[in-house]
């Protein structure tokens, strides 16, 4: 059997098409290694069982399937999270957002995961902030991100009630709202990584002409479904903040925001909290 290096070299010359970042994240979570434990044993031989799963997963490499559909979860907050293709793959911007939101939910909150996906940000939200008794529900759009969520819930004993949605038309009230939704311009379509077209579903990644489209009909809706003194937090991208301040707080003047960069220095997240329960 090859030593993994010389396995790794030779397989991307093969296949060109194979990014060498999606190739070692299959070897390594196949390995079942973190990171730098991969590093460590790149200079092993290749088990026999390993060599034959490896040479499946790349026919799928080749093919554009992203390497966490593969393997069939994602990494988020130090957990597995099941994926599958039509669920969006957890981003780790996100625990940003899942942090910050920990830190503000009160005890016995009712929190919604709107636009859930996966349920990542329930998860965390769970594990974050177990001891403060929060009462969880998650909406989508979508039946193959409501599946995979329960999944997720299970597999982390969460407690969760799953609700289909578009946006929030049809629930009910809540004390907090979290959300990682779609804000990519259709016109950036051009500029974005092909596996992440090819595989992620785009409900899930686009909105419109100006990224907006979610936030417009968000801030529409949002004031119905905030019990008094309700709080929302959402994801943005790093080129929104201005235009979606300018949007929030012309929608909702009674409403108090604050704006929050990124680990890498980008705005990349906004806090509205209720002051008054007038419309």
């Amino acid at each position: 059997m090859p030593k993994i290096t010389d396995f790794i070299t030779k397989n991307l010359q093969d296949f060109p098409n194979i990014k060498q970042d999606d190739l070692e994240y299959v070897i390594t979570e196949r390995m079942e290694l973190t990171p730098s434990e991969f590093e460590m044993k790149k200079s092993e031989e290749l088990t026999d069982d390993l060599a034959k799963q490896l040479k499946k997963d790349l026919k799928k490499l080749n093919r554009g399937v992203s390497p966490q559909y593969i393997i069939g979860y994602s990494w988020f907050y130090g957990m597995k999270i099941e994926v599958q293709r039509g669920v969006l793959i957890p981003r780790f911007e996100t625990e940003e957002l899942v942090h910050w939101a920990s830190e503000n939910v009160k005890a016995d909150d009712r929190v919604l995961d709107l636009g859930t996906g996966s349920g990542c940000i329930t998860v965390a939200l769970h594990k974050l902030a177990k001891e403060k008794n929060l009462a969880y529900y998650a909406s989508d759009i979508s039946d193959t991100a409501l599946r995979v969520a329960e999944e997720n819930f299970l597999t982390y004993g969460v407690d969760a009630i799953v609700r289909k949605a578009n946006i929030l038309i049809g629930l009910e009230k809540f004390d907090c709202i979290i959300s990682n939704p779609p804000y990519i311009k259709e016109t950036e379509k051009g500029y974005m990584d092909q596996n992440v077209l090819e595989n992620e579903p785009n409900e899930a990644l686009f909105a419109g002409e100006d990224g907006l489209a979610f936030y417009k009909r968000f801030a529409k809706q949002v004031t119905d479904h905030l019990n008094p003194g309700g709080q929302f937090f959402l994801e943005f991208g790093f080129q929104q903040k201005e235009d979606l301040e300018k949007l929030l707080t012309e929608a909702l003047p009674n409403f108090e925001f604050e704006f929050k960069k990124d680990m890498a220095g980008h705005w990349r997240m906004v806090h509205g909290k209720m002051i008054n329960n007038e419309n």
